[in-house]
């Protein structure tokens, strides 16, 4: 089936072959997917999709009208039917006979779970009777730049009678008013008094679009939303140079090293009220925006759509800095703009806060933007952290449209203003009209919005956490890359061994998220390769909070001789390659300035000597010290700590077969030639688990355990300290 428009920017993803084998909430499903897979036509997380279907009730067999919806805190991108709520429409209609008016609307949402049909328990949006009051069979609900562009403009009621006369379409336009029950009247009401529209334009938030048929809704959708892309880009291409007041600014010869190179004073920065994870953006569109003239005064106005703001806080933080001025210069600048940014977000919520509003939250900035660098966004993970900035992205789209949209001086009303927000509320700059604060509050401390972060899963131990594990690739490294994960950090796996590094890498994601694990290549020997690894951390996530290094070299030879190369190497490896890591972490450590942790891994053999592995031994005796030596000089934010296993053999590529083989020949364990490297490796495991106190044999994830203790807060007033992973060995015991 082919759209009866041809689409100039968006593609009918469509597929009557998939289409023909689903039901009608299936299909409402498919809809609803193919509309969030594009980022164009809403944003993650906005907009809402129904479906109004004839289903028998389970209780009397009777056929009866059912509401399906996204469910609340859903995406349409990715929402499966297990995430709709199903409502009873009978019973939906009824609760405007407990409607008392907006004052009390919130009240009603405690009734939508009355309306629920059948066994459904998902929550209702609080977009479910904007859906429900509409006599439309199928209802898409989005945010498109285009349309917010729009929405969000002086004159945007004009420009909307400019695109129906030009596009053949009867949309209406409704002032502004929160999401809620208060809305749903004012949309049927505006419906029902202009018979024949095709779609509803939100003053300051979105879109309203419908269809008889699931692919009549979804063609209808697209096709209005192409071209108000077409409306609103045409007349961007005629404002040309002059978008945002033109350029001021240029784009530094090597912003993206600029922005490595401060990325981790941001974060630090943002982090000193609760720690947050970086996300960095220099897109064409971004770039454009910060190096304008105008720039400032519209970052300064905030966002329009409630889904824009409620990812983006109030407005974003601009930082006044002329590019090419020193980074000296820059760090002064953003902390003078970052107490000002909170000492107003304090005023803004002392303003507007009522008795029962919840309590003040983090008054830091998600996105802040820099002259000739481009955009840092924050979030608790880096899932939100890259959203925050691809919403502010959408702000800027919007603001992009509206001011293009100009005609001249803004009318008097405005077309969004009404009953939820005067005139005199909005602010308006070149033709972009920005949500009251007012009204921004009523959003972002909504008793509604509250809840939904109470439902949130209470956070882990290692959440907003950074965790670099060097040697990640094998035995100890490895499980406690999977054990931070699991914990709730973000995971670096660094190895030299690249390949191994990104199998443990894939397999933290399966906790972390597919955003919260990377690999990275680094040979600790060179410090060169140290910092470029470490400058792929900072790319990642802004920065880092904990340094783990279980790399280690134990040298062995077939005759069992050392040479006097592998003696220069073995101390190279486990004593200097640990200073170079921590010497290299410690500078963005303190650029951050926020409480960190290194944790090195020594050996038993530190304090036990042995025929035949001495340059081992003296290298972890020094790296034993090299803790304490550390600890001390790199206090009082960054604590330094040590584990001391005894030895490994799961798991551990210093135990090579010719080494197990010479090892159980020395203690005379008897073993055959065609026994496997994991039954050799057993025997002598076995045999050192006889040598401790618990008889057992010393797993990679007990190490993991102590490592990430150490490294976290529940060892928060320890630095300088080893901790013993033996088993009990005696002759390791301290003397």
């Amino acid at each position: 089936m082919k759209l009866a428009t041809s689409l100039r920017y968006l593609n009918d993803r469509w597929d009557d072959r998939i289409a023909r084998g689903l039901d009608e909430p299936e299909l409402l499903r498919y809809r609803s997917n193919l509309l969030g897979s594009d980022l164009r036509i809403t944003n993650f997380g906005g907009g809402n999709t129904s479906s109004k279907l004839l289903h028998l009730d389970p209780l009397d067999g009777t056929q009866r009208e059912v509401l399906w919806i996204k469910g609340s805190g859903g995406d349409l991108g990715s929402i499966q039917r297990t995430g709709l709520a199903v409502l009873s429409m009978e019973k939906l209609r009824a609760l405007e006979n407990n409607y008392s008016g907006a004052e009390h609307e919130d009240e009603m949402v405690d009734l939508y779970p009355i309306c629920a049909f059948g066994k459904n328990t998902v929550a209702a949006s609080i977009d479910t009777p904007l859906h429900g009051f509409l006599p439309f069979t199928h209802i898409d609900h989005l945010h498109p730049d285009w349309g917010i562009a729009l929405a969000a403009s002086a004159n945007g009621r004009e420009k909307m009678e400019e695109f129906n006369r030009l596009f053949d379409h009867h949309l209406i336009w409704v002032q502004w008013q929160r999401p809620g029950f208060e809305l749903a009247m004012m949309l049927r009401k505006a419906v029902r008094e202009n018979s024949g529209c095709d779609g509803v334009v939100l003053g300051g938030h979105g879109l309203f679009t419908w269809g008889q048929t699931q692919r009549e809704c979804y063609e209808n959708t697209i096709s209005i939303i192409d071209q108000l892309g077409q409306f609103v880009l045409d007349h961007v291409a005629r404002k040309g140079g002059g978008l945002f007041g033109g350029v001021r600014h240029q784009t530094a010869d090597h912003h993206r090293e600029q922005a490595l190179d401060i990325f981790p004073f941001v974060r630090g920065r943002i982090s000193r009220h609760r720690r947050m994870i970086g996300n960095f953006s220099d897109l064409p569109e971004v770039l454009r925006f910060v190096n304008s003239q105008d720039a400032e005064r519209f970052a300064y106005l905030g966002t329009s759509c409630p889904d824009h703001f409620i990812r983006t806080k109030v407005r974003p933080l601009f930082v006044k800095w002329q590019p090419g001025t020193s980074l000296e210069g820059l760090r002064e600048q953003i902390d003078s703009a970052l107490e000002q940014y909170q000492k107003e977000y304090a005023e803004y919520y002392t303003s507007f806060a009522q008795k029962d509003s919840p309590v003040m939250r983090d008054a830091s900035p998600t996105v802040v933007l820099i002259p000739g660098v481009g955009m840092f966004s924050f979030g608790k993970s880096k899932t939100e952290a890259r959203l925050a900035g691809e919403f502010y992205v959408n702000a800027i789209h919007v603001m992009e449209g509206a001011s293009s949209l100009s005609t001249g001086n803004p009318p008097d009303p405005l077309p969004q203003a009404g009953r939820a927000a005067p005139t005199s509320a909005f602010k308006v700059h070149s033709n972009y009209v920005a949500l009251p604060l007012s009204e921004a509050f009523r959003i972002e401390y909504w008793k509604l919005e509250e809840a939904k972060i109470l439902r949130q899963p209470p956070e882990k131990e290692l959440s907003r956490q950074v965790v670099v594990v060097v040697g990640g690739g094998s035995g100890i490294g490895r499980e406690t890359a999977l054990l931070a994960a699991e914990l709730g950090a973000h995971v670096v796996v660094a190895d030299r061994d690249v390949e191994a590094a990104e199998c443990v890498a894939e397999a933290a994601r399966s906790s972390s998220g597919k955003e919260g694990a990377i690999s990275a290549a680094v040979d600790i020997r060179k410090r060169a390769a140290i910092r470029e690894a470490l400058r792929e951390v900072i790319a990642a996530y802004g920065g880092l909070d904990v340094l783990i290094n279980t790399a280690a070299l134990f040298p062995s030879s077939t005759d069992g001789r050392v040479s006097d190369e592998q003696w220069g190497v073995t101390l190279e490896l486990n004593v200097t390659a640990n200073y170079l890591l921590a010497e290299e972490a410690a500078h963005i450590l303190r650029e951050q300035d926020l409480e960190a942790s290194l944790v090195l891994t020594s050996s038993a053999n530190a304090v036990v000597a042995k025929r035949g592995s001495e340059a081992y031994d003296v290298s972890k005796a020094a790296l034993s010290h090299l803790v304490r030596e550390l600890a001390i000089s790199l206090s009082p934010r960054i604590r330094v700590n040590g584990i001391s296993p005894a030895t490994v053999i799961q798991g551990s590529t210093m135990f090579p077969r010719h080494r197990v083989i010479a090892s159980l020949s020395k203690y005379g364990i008897p073993f055959e030639e065609s026994f496997s490297d994991e039954q050799l490796r057993t025997l002598l495991a076995n045999f050192y688990a006889k040598r401790t106190l618990t008889h057992r044999a010393i797993d990679p994830r007990d190490c993991a355990h102590a490592i990430l203790f150490l490294a976290g807060p529940k060892s928060r007033c320890t630095t300088g300290h080893l901790i013993p992973v033996d088993g009990g060995l005696t002759e390791a015991f301290l003397r």
